[in-house]
């Protein structure tokens, strides 16, 4: 019994040495971290935006004008990157079109219907709550010679923006990191004729106005302006304080924390004589008492002309500018308070 219980007391001995010697030698497993707002900022880049551009505002697109054929391969162009992407449309299946009817468009002298493409990613939480990001789509079309007028940075370099914006916040989605808030991305037709895309939203629009916490529209991110030749790092702000002091103070928070462009508001002040407050898709959200960010570059000599082209894209500060948008959208989607129009009499 001796030897037995000796031999037993060994065997347990050596079993429990093996097992700590082998916790001791043994690899830790790897610990992955999820990805962050930052990660997903940056996979919008200046190689995507580049390409998604040079083929928007190609010639092919005939200048997008509304209602013609350009403008209708360019509406198919976005339905079709959302569908690849994944990311639904709020109206049906595959159905990524808002249509507007030819009679809505009555300034002009042959009016054609035309459409609003529309996106949308449901939130987590407060799905209710939604926010709306704009860009028009058209542009002005050719001109009697056939020249082209590609509209590269009015407005394709918002509408390229944009899509790579969902598609940052469709990763988060598959990661498990969606948005609290649900965003809709809104491109808009008829702009360039009357703002007339925007109105037909905000008079039909697909979420009920009062659930709108904001709209976040670009138009013109992809040039600098002459007067900033020495001071590229920059984008111009307008609106973000004229309804919501809470909507600016959040802007320029998260610019400085993640972004650092010099924003400027030059063009913000109400007696800018250019009046661009009044000259874009959100203004017709303003006008709801619905707070509004304008994000803009200014003019340049080929604003409206044929040489507005993609090779003159400045596509890395462009991504940077994109980048500040999805940080803001990010913020405003997944805090816990509400943007409201604070600033309301």
């Amino acid at each position: 019994m001796k030897y037995l219980l000796v031999s037993i007391i060994t065997v347990v001995a050596v079993a429990c040495n093996s097992t700590h010697n082998s916790a001791q030698n043994s690899v830790p497993p790897t610990t992955v971290s999820s990805p962050s707002r930052v990660d997903y900022a940056n996979t919008i880049t200046a190689d995507e935006l580049k390409t998604h551009l040079y083929i928007f505002a190609g010639d092919a697109m005939e200048g997008r004008m509304t209602g013609q054929k350009g403008q209708k391969l360019a509406a198919e162009y976005l339905r079709n990157f959302y569908m690849d992407q994944g990311i639904p449309s709020p109206i049906e299946d595959k159905n990524y079109y808002q249509a507007i009817p030819a009679e809505y468009f009555g300034r002009m002298k042959d009016p054609k219907g035309s459409e609003n493409v529309v996106a949308y990613i449901k939130g987590s939480e407060k799905p209710e709550e939604v926010i709306v990001l704009s860009a028009h789509y058209d542009h002005v079309g050719t001109d009697k010679d056939g020249n082209v007028y590609n509209g590269a940075d009015d407005d394709g370099s918002g509408t390229v923006s944009m899509l790579e914006i969902a598609a940052a916040f469709q990763q988060a989605v598959e990661d498990g990191n969606g948005p609290k808030r649900s965003i809709l991305f809104l491109h808009v037709t008829g702009e360039e004729i009357g703002l007339y895309g925007s109105k037909y939203y905000t008079e039909n629009p697909l979420f009920p106005l009062e659930n709108t916490v904001c709209n976040l529209n670009t138009d013109m991110i992809g040039r600098i302006d002459p007067d900033k030749a020495d001071n590229p790092n920059y984008v111009y702000l307008i609106g973000s304080d004229k309804l919501s002091q809470e909507l600016h103070d959040v802007s320029e928070a998260v610019n400085e924390k993640y972004i650092q462009l010099e924003l400027d508001y030059k063009f913000n002040d109400d007696n800018d004589p250019n009046r661009f407050y009044y000259r874009s898709d959100h203004y017709n959200f303003a006008k709801k008492n619905i707070p509004v960010i304008f994000y803009f570059n200014g003019t340049h000599a080929d604003y409206h002309q044929p040489t507005d082209t993609p090779d003159k894209i400045e596509y890395e500060l462009m991504a940077k500018r994109a980048q500040l948008i999805f940080q803001t959208t990010w913020e405003i989607a997944n805090r816990e308070g509400r943007i409201t129009a604070d600033k309301l009499k």
